[in-house]
């Protein structure tokens, strides 16, 4: 099933090559999506939140979440820019997503551990 929040294939190749591994994977990801959205709702600086958003953006990216991924990457281009113009709107989107991404993980991570 094709999804605009979730790439289901790279989770399933993620679940091949870590295993056992693959619930803390998860649990990971979902503690440093936490604090590094706490990073970006927090900080005025612009290279802080360039930094943060591609880490952000690569883990995404990494895990599956293309939305997410996507909406990091603009984030980090404007931080680049140094145009910090409707920063809160997309840090806003990017809490969005991630509040719809999260609940997935969550599913993943129970499924997971059930096999």
């Amino acid at each position: 099933m094709a999804d605009t929040h979730l790439d289901r294939n790279v989770l399933s190749a993620l679940q091949e090559v870590m295993e056992d591994e693959y619930p803390t994977l998860l649990d990971t990801f979902l503690a440093d999506s936490e604090e590094r959205l706490c990073i970006l709702r927090n900080t005025e600086d612009a290279e802080q939140l360039m930094n943060a958003a591609h880490s952000f953006k690569g883990s995404s990216s990494n895990m599956g979440a293309i939305r997410l991924a996507e909406l990091c990457n603009e984030l980090e281009q404007r931080a680049k820019q140094e145009s910090l113009a409707g920063i809160k709107e997309l840090v806003g989107e990017i809490d969005g997503e991630f509040a719809i991404v999260r609940p997935l993980y969550e599913a993943e991570r129970q499924r997971s551990l059930g096999d």
